[in-house]
């Protein structure tokens, strides 16, 4: 992944580069912790820890993915922080379409697809100083280039993917890097007013689908529309709305199945 530079339309920044690594994003927390600065990449051919949201571990193998994560130093509020990761959807989706001519969809709030598939995931955490507010974010993003039948275990075949598995494309793994870095360096500045969210709604693959709200102990409800914050907007049976955050509720592969349909 050393040619990443040359892509970069902004490559005045640090790339630090791992043949492999536990998790860029704790690595990426380490040395932000230490000083590195706003735009600092890290990037990985393989992780040995590579974590998902909500805890959930992350499968890294050698040689067909992209690892990477980007330090974000920026004066924003813990609210504005909780958006990165729509930002970077956006951002993620837009490099993979102009470089692989495809049809890229957000599963809310985190997941990239291709035809019903899921081949990218994002994992911003934010470290929060005494005033409350973020210290710093790191993003975090994995995303499937190259062919994974071969590799991938076959019960995550069932719902993973990769570009070259749906397109037949095969893409500089370090291109698409840089590609999604000048997205994000494009769209940061919206991160104030949202309005990379009318994108993220176009992109969406979860609206008209169902969802089980679990702070009502799964009762299910229709998802009518992502707001400007993020959140899901769903409505019951009894016509009744709420605006639903992250967390608080799950889409069933299912419903997203009979939505796709």
């Amino acid at each position: 992944m050393e040619d990443i530079k040359k892509y970069l339309e902004n490559a005045d920044r640090e790339i630090f580069t791992f043949d492999v690594i536990d998790s860029t994003n704790s690595y990426a927390k380490n040395i932000a912790l230490n000083g590195a600065a706003h735009g600092t990449i890290v990037t990985a051919d393989s992780q040995t820890s590579g974590r998902g949201r909500l805890g959930r571990n992350f499968f890294s193998p050698h040689g067909t993915s992209i690892y990477m994560t980007v330090i974000l130093r920026m004066n924003m509020t813990l609210e504005k922080a909780g958006m990165i990761t729509p930002l970077a959807a956006v951002a993620a989706s837009r490099a993979v379409d102009k470089l692989s001519g495809t049809d890229t969809r957000i599963k809310w709030v985190n997941d990239l697809y291709l035809n019903k598939k899921k081949f990218c995931g994002i994992l911003a955490e934010s470290i929060i100083a005494e005033n409350g507010m973020p210290k710093f974010s790191v993003l975090g993003i994995g995303l499937n280039v190259r062919s994974v039948k071969n590799i991938f275990p076959k019960e995550l075949l069932e719902t993973a993917t990769s570009i070259e598995d749906e397109t037949g494309k095969i893409i500089s793994r370090e291109k698409l890097t840089a590609e999604i870095i000048n997205e994000l360096d494009r769209l940061l500045p919206e991160l104030e007013n949202c309005s990379f969210m009318e994108e993220y709604r176009k992109r969406s693959c979860v609206i008209g689908c169902y969802a089980q709200i679990t702070k009502h102990g799964g009762k299910m409800a229709k998802i009518c529309g992502i707001s400007d914050s993020g959140a899901l907007i769903v409505e019951y049976d009894d016509k009744t709305t709420e605006k639903i955050d992250t967390g608080e509720a799950v889409i069933s592969k299912e419903s997203l199945r009979a939505a796709w349909k």
